[in-house]
């Protein structure tokens, strides 16, 4: 199976058709009631949903999912039946192939009602019509590409006593995200210098984006909360938040985070945990919801205009 643990979870919707060809006698006799194993259209739809429900048992690399709904509509018409099934769940991964083995469920429940009365019968179809939840629906489309800087806050790294792993984490994880990293320093856990550096990184270099690293901890030294009073005009309560959320489903030491997320005129400013294991799993949880923000930030400009057959829209 495909690690997903690493994944946060969405609101995951799809949709599948199949579509069953008969001949027009045999949908009369449906209409009428007179098929003699019974409604095939009501078995069909318990068929759907309770194969939509056991698609891991039956496919071998689908995880299991927490179905939260499964619906099932029959379209009826001269020679076929036409089924679509919706399946909707919260979780780290797509449902399409519940929804697609929903209908196939549904589809095979038909052919095998109706196989006594119709030896035309023909499953023409099964596909997917739609998914949402994924990754791809929470891309946007910036009207410009983000600059950020890297703040590293650790005695022990200053000084040369220990390498630097988080700071660097976040450098690629960013230009991986097609971030320019305009900025990466390491400084000691002093509150003066700390703030000293993000002024400077908020009036005159004005970056988008400025993540920081270590100093979120209990330790005497663990400055960086309090070095973001003055810096920060607007709170963003949310994002301390999910992190704290996201790393607790996975350690219960994330709890002890006291990092800060706000904004500073145009910039977002966010403390992410001293540990690469941190910064990875926080890192994990702020994209690619993170760039929702900077549109609202800027306005109605900060959203990319599509061009669609010459016009602007």
């Amino acid at each position: 199976m495909i690690d997903i643990s690493a994944k946060s979870r969405t609101l995951r919707t799809a949709q599948a058709e199949a579509v069953l060809k008969t001949a027009a006698a045999t949908i009369d006799r449906i209409r009428r009631q007179d098929i003699p194993k019974g409604n095939p259209l009501e078995v069909a739809k318990i068929a759907a949903i309770q194969a939509a429900k056991e698609t891991s048992r039956l496919i071998p690399y689908c995880h299991p999912v927490p179905v939260a709904y499964v619906g099932v509509d029959f379209g009826v018409q001269e020679d076929r039946i036409t089924v679509r099934v919706t399946v909707k769940a919260i979780y780290r991964t797509g449902v399409e192939m519940e929804a697609l083995t929903g209908a196939s469920a549904a589809a095979l429940t038909l052919y095998d009602m109706l196989k006594m009365v119709d030896d035309s019968l023909e499953i023409e179809r099964v596909r997917l019509i739609s998914k949402t939840g994924g990754k791809s629906d929470f891309v946007e489309h910036l009207s410009r590409p983000l600059t950020a800087a890297v703040l590293v806050m650790s005695d022990s790294v200053h000084a040369g006593n220990k390498a630097d792993t988080s700071g660097k984490l976040i450098v690629d994880r960013l230009k991986n995200e097609g971030i320019t990293v305009a900025d990466y320093k390491i400084v000691p856990d002093e509150p003066n210098i700390i703030r000293s550096l993000l002024t400077e990184w908020v009036n005159n270099q004005k970056y988008d984006l400025v993540l920081t690293t270590g100093g979120t901890g209990f330790g005497k030294r663990d400055n960086a909360p309090e070095a973001m009073m003055g810096i920060i005009e607007r709170e963003i309560p949310g994002i301390p938040e999910i992190l704290r959320s996201y790393g607790h489903e996975r350690t219960p030491y994330a709890m002890l985070s006291r990092g800060r997320a706000g904004i500073s005129k145009n910039t977002i400013i966010i403390n992410l945990p001293g540990s690469r294991r941190g910064v990875s799993e926080s890192l994990n949880a702020l994209f690619p919801g993170l760039f929702h923000a900077f549109p609202m930030l800027w306005g109605k400009d900060g959203w990319h205009k599509e061009t669609v057959g010459g016009e602007r829209t």
